[in-house]
């Protein structure tokens, strides 16, 4: 029972649209909202859902054509993947995994209704990585289950409380208001880059006030910037593939036509993610005011990452352009390591890429969004090189494979760490009073604002 419900917070659309149930339940709302808002709230994840997939879809063969194009060799770093891989082969991650996504998230809640840091996380893959990573942590390192879990879903909980804390400074200066917030395990990365765009960066130049000539007025548009921009880089990467590379991936298709289709169906991918945030945010923002009200006073929601894409999406296309060269870069400054080579991934260059772009124009402008995707490209690909070897992926079947999120990896080598020095519980420890006082410096702060 226990390990259906933890199950069911993987699956964002159901979980989001209880968490709409659960609020306009709270405030009392007439039944036909009830029903409309919640049934909105589902298919505006659902649409979002679609975008992404629509997106993944027509990045997956130009990751294969990059690859080839420039040939580059190494691992790929995706997180569900390994999470999903460690899950099937060893039953007692997996069990382990399904308890700690449940007892972390109630930890979450737990500490956003008792701390000054509001944030309940919902970002519901991004929680089930981190217990996966968590469960497999604690597995590898000989901890017993029950004692795994405990400490796993302490952990979880208490990460997926303050990674929204570190990132609203900016988030509100994104959106103009404190109502949402960013649920993700790029925080650290993005925020850092961020605080690097804006030391390099000038906010006075925002990259959503570019003017262009009139001629040119058409790039305003979201679907025809972000088409041409595609376009050119899909057809550059197919011309330097070459046919004899694009043709098997499709199916004898002209390999420049069915790159042109490609790019055209990226962009149609964004429109469709962009309605599903449009539809999803009109719904989940009024509906979480009730459990805020009830329940946690003053919580806030922390979303995924398109949530954002509206607010800036000439930001949004710089951070992923400058994203992918600083992977690019990354990727060669790996292979001094001597571990493993992380390859450049296309889709997380797009999304949190993106975001990195975003968060970077909001503290330096148009110059602070590239500076700010650079170095998150590079933050997505040295820490991948140099984490791997803390812990053997091998020996669990996983190859050719790697973690990819910056929280995540940050969480696991701390973990290794204070094992490592044969001090888990005092570590712990130690991380329990650094909240505590986290939590009284965050309070005397927000009262000398106000």
């Amino acid at each position: 029972m226990l390990r259906a419900i933890a199950e069911i917070l993987t699956v964002p659309a159901i979980t989001l649209g209880l968490v709409a149930l659960l609020g306009l339940l709270l405030q009392k709302k007439e039944v036909t909202e009830v029903v409309k808002g919640t049934i909105k709230t589902i298919l505006g994840i659902l649409i979002l859902g679609a975008g992404s997939s629509l997106i993944v879809t027509n990045l997956a063969p130009f990751a294969e054509m990059f690859e080839q194009a420039f040939n580059l060799k190494g691992v790929v770093p995706v997180d569900e993947a390994i999470v999903a891989a460690l899950v099937d082969s060893v039953a007692a991650i997996g069990r382990m995994t399904s308890f700690i996504l449940l007892f972390g998230f109630l930890t979450n809640v737990l500490l956003a209704r008792i701390t000054p840091f509001k944030y309940i996380f919902l970002t519901g893959h991004m929680m089930w990585i981190l217990a996966g990573a968590l469960a497999w942590a604690f597995y590898d390192l000989g901890v017993s289950e029950t004692n795994g879990i405990i400490f796993g879903s302490l952990i979880h909980g208490m990460t997926l409380v303050l990674l929204p804390a570190i990132a609203q400074p900016i988030v509100r200066k994104i959106t103009g208001n404190d109502k949402v917030a960013y649920g993700h395990l790029t925080t650290t990365g993005v925020v850092l880059s961020a605080l690097v765009g804006k030391m390099t960066g000038n906010k006075a130049h925002d990259s959503e006030s570019i003017k262009m000539p009139e001629k040119l007025s058409f790039f305003k548009d979201t679907a025809v910037s972000v088409s041409i921009v595609m376009f050119v880089i899909y057809i550059i990467t197919a011309l330097f593939a070459g046919p004899e590379v694009v043709n098997p991936l499709s199916d004898g298709q002209n390999y420049l036509v069915f790159s042109t289709l490609n790019a055209l169906g990226f962009a149609a991918g964004v429109l469709v993610l962009l309605q599903g945030v449009r539809m999803f945010l009109g719904e989940i923002v009024p509906a979480f005011r009730g459990i805020a009200l009830k329940l946690v006073p003053g919580a806030k929601p922390a979303l995924d990452v398109p949530i954002f894409f509206p607010y800036a999406p000439n930001a949004l296309m710089l951070g992923f352009i400058f994203s992918i060269i600083g992977m690019v870069i990354g990727m060669f400054i790996s292979i001094l390591f001597g571990t493993i080579v992380p390859l450049p991934s296309i889709i997380g260059g797009f999304f949190t890429g993106g975001i990195a772009g975003i968060f970077g124009n909001a503290m330096g402008g148009r110059r602070g969004a590239m500076v700010s995707g650079f170095v998150y490209g590079i933050i997505l690909t040295i820490p991948v090189a140099l984490f791997y070897p803390l812990f053997g992926l091998d020996i669990y079947g996983v190859e050719g494979l790697a973690f990819l999120v910056p929280d995540g990896i940050i969480v696991l080598a701390l973990i290794k760490l204070f094992f490592t020095l044969k001090i888990p519980i005092p570590g712990f420890i130690l991380a329990v009073i650094a909240l505590v006082l986290l939590s009284i410096f965050y309070k005397k702060k927000q009262a000398s604002i106000e």
